[in-house]
């Protein structure tokens, strides 16, 4: 299956100063173990062959002659593995010697490419013995016995995998303006290698991997960053052997705390989610044209994630410091885009259907925020309970709550009588069913435009962008409204913002809590007696399961086989076979539900997944789910 995965891992061997013979059977060994786990890419440190803090001992000729003596052992002992390795060595070239990154895959060697920048200031005093390679090209030199090409302008390339092209430069080519990964880039290469000697300074490794992943967004790019370990000498600096793989303006794994044991940091780089934006950004080709570089091939195959951590809910960050962050700042792009439009209608009052779920309770929230910022008064916000045939005691009282609460005006209209007249005109039984349920959720949103009509005022949505993924809103129901608030927001995130802005408020915080904790619900089906109430997850199915898919098909057009595989492994508590199921639900709500979306409201879009007709999402309503469901039973 093609995956998109390709397994990477950057290696700290355990290095002796000028021990070429220990360090080379460390790399062999971790070679080995790297090819056992099925890494398609190892990178190894910076002259990590001789080690990288000799000094004036690099022109000592014996170093370079032990040095090519065992990098031929090396590419011997490690002739029957697979893993492509990058690993760092001087090599001493047409009368100079050049601080170099060895490249061999199975016992040959691929190419060999030198540093372009030198660095030669604070601690640095590389220019004192290497010579820049930075005006290399179409070269090649005798190294270990094989002829092999030299030079700035090589990439390697994976016949078996053509989305894979591997560029390499060596520590410092990461910190100029220009770096080589730049003009790698730009001629197809989809993963960066840098082999690092980067000392430890106080707040230096957070810099450092800031840098690597912005680095790797800039240009669509994974990164695969390691450097030296603490085995090299101590005389003036210390080495931590950081290791840093970023994919795309994320890091998806770093190396633990410093230790002299040899480590390796192994992930796999998502080649899919790099295409996808490249061809999505028509701008990253619209620069200046590539420079020439030759390809070298080597074998790669893909693989199943294993060790590459994958969020089961990736509308919402992991960590408390970036959950928080994105809370406030998704709420803030909603009260922005609300006042905006009270300010251009010229709005009094804002009017809002509340239920007692998560979605009216973060809407009446925004209302509220943004009805202070734009000069009007927290009760210019409506809140109405309207109670419905399925309405219980416990959810109307938790709304009549929340409205008090944040200081809205609380209205409550019974849609009960209207709902039950507006059946008997129909001729309907009244009986349970579609137009039943519907009637209601049509006479709501009639209570609400007549009143926002008496009172001057706008409707405010309140559904969700995973109800509208899912089609799970009553079309000319609560699908319209005058401005939509939520639209762009998931569900797994609108509870954490419920939340977050609650928290500090002794009052509103224990109502949000209540709210959060009871299981979603349209309530429009009166319980039986002894039954539970409407569960709207054992309709459509967990929103954790429904937020994933629509995720990773929407941000990166992943196919049906890919998403179910992400799934299958970021969540052990389904099975393959329910979260299958699951998934074709998913497709065939998603597909036929296109012409809901064709008419949605005004909202602001407020993360990388967008439903708006007018932006991100343009698609056919007449459209066929059979090609993605055949491809989940083929």
């Amino acid at each position: 299956m093609n995956t998109g995965l390709v397994r990477v891992a950057a290696a700290v061997p355990e290095v002796t100063v000028g021990n070429i013979k220990k360090n080379t059977s460390c790399i062999a060994e971790m070679v080995k173990e790297a090819d056992a786990q099925n890494v398609a890419v190892a990178a190894f440190p910076e002259l990590c062959i001789t080690s990288y803090t000799l000094g004036d001992l690099f022109r000592q000729r014996s170093l370079m002659e032990q040095s090519e003596k065992h990098l031929a052992w090396l590419l011997e002992e490690t002739g029957n593995t697979k893993t492509l390795v990058v690993a760092g060595m001087p090599v001493y070239a047409g009368d100079k010697l050049y601080n170099t990154a060895v490249i061999f895959q199975s016992g040959k060697l691929l190419g060999v490419v030198p540093k372009a920048y030198l660095p030669n200031y604070s601690e640095y005093y590389e220019q004192r013995w290497f010579t820049s390679g930075i005006h290399i090209n179409e070269q090649t030199i005798h190294l270990a016995g094989q002829e092999v090409p030299f030079g700035m302008d090589i990439l390697f390339e994976s016949p078996q995998i053509p989305e894979l092209v591997i560029g390499v430069e060596l520590c410092e080519d990461l910190w100029v303006p220009f770096p080589p990964h730049a003009y790698q880039a730009m001629a197809g290469a989809t993963v960066t290698v840098n082999i690092s000697a980067s000392n430890e300074l106080a707040g230096k490794s957070e810099y450092r991997a800031e840098m690597i992943k912005h680095q790797s967004g800039r240009f669509a790019t994974g990164y695969v960053y390691v450097s030296a370990g603490p085995g090299e000498s101590t005389t003036d600096m210390v080495f931590g052997g950081h290791s840093v793989i970023a994919e795309n303006g994320y890091l998806i794994a770093v190396s633990d705390t410093i230790t002299f044991e040899k480590h390796m940091t192994v992930t796999e780089i998502d080649l899919h989610r790099l295409i996808h934006d490249r061809i999505l950004k028509n701008t990253y080709a619209s620069g200046e044209p590539a420079r020439p570089y030759r390809r070298v091939a080597f074998s790669a195959g893909f693989t199943a994630p294993r060790f590459r951590h994958i969020d089961k809910m990736p509308f919402v960050p992991g960590g408390a410091a970036e959950r928080d962050a994105r809370c406030r700042e998704v709420f803030q792009i909603q009260v922005t885009a609300l006042e905006r439009r009270l300010r251009h209608t010229g709005s009094k009052h804002m009017v809002i259907g509340v239920s007692g779920g998560l979605d009216s309770a973060l809407a009446l929230m925004v209302a509220v925020e943004a009805a202070v910022r734009a000069g009007l008064g927290k009760d210019a916000v409506v809140g109405v309970v309207m109670p419905g045939f399925g309405s219980t005691e416990a959810t109307q009282s938790l709304a009549r709550r929340l409205v008090t609460a944040v200081g809205a005006t609380l209205r409550e209209i019974s849609i009960v009588n209207a709902a039950k007249a507006h059946l008997q005109d129909l001729g309907h039984s009244g009986q349970a069913d579609v137009t039943y349920e519907n009637a209601q959720a049509r006479e709501r949103t009639q209570v609400l435009m007549d009143l926002a009509n008496q009172l001057g005022g706008i409707v405010v949505g309140t559904g969700d962008l995973s109800e509208l993924a899912l089609g799970f809103c009553t079309y000319a129901g609560d699908q319209i409204s005058m401005y939509n608030v939520n639209g762009g927001v998931a569900k797994t995130l609108i509870k954490e913002i419920v939340l977050y802005v609650s928290r500090d408020d002794m009052v509103l915080g224990p109502i949000a809590k209540e709210i959060v904790a009871i299981p979603p619900s349209p309530e429009l089906l009166p319980p039986e007696k002894g039954a539970e109430r409407q569960d709207t997850q054992k309709q459509i199915g967990p929103y954790e399961l429904n937020d994933f898919f629509m995720y990773y098909m929407l941000r990166f057009q992943m196919t049906p086989k890919k998403i179910l595989l992400l799934a299958v492994h970021a969540f052990s508590e389904y099975t393959e076979e329910q979260i299958k199921e699951q998934l074709k639900m998913f497709y065939r709500r998603f597909i036929t539900s296109q012409f809901k979306r064709s008419c949605m409201p005004d909202g602001p879009k407020v993360g990388s997944v967008s439903l708006s007709p007018r932006g991100d999402w343009r698609m056919p309503s007449d459209a066929d789910a059979e090609m993605w469901i055949f491809e989940l039973e083929d």
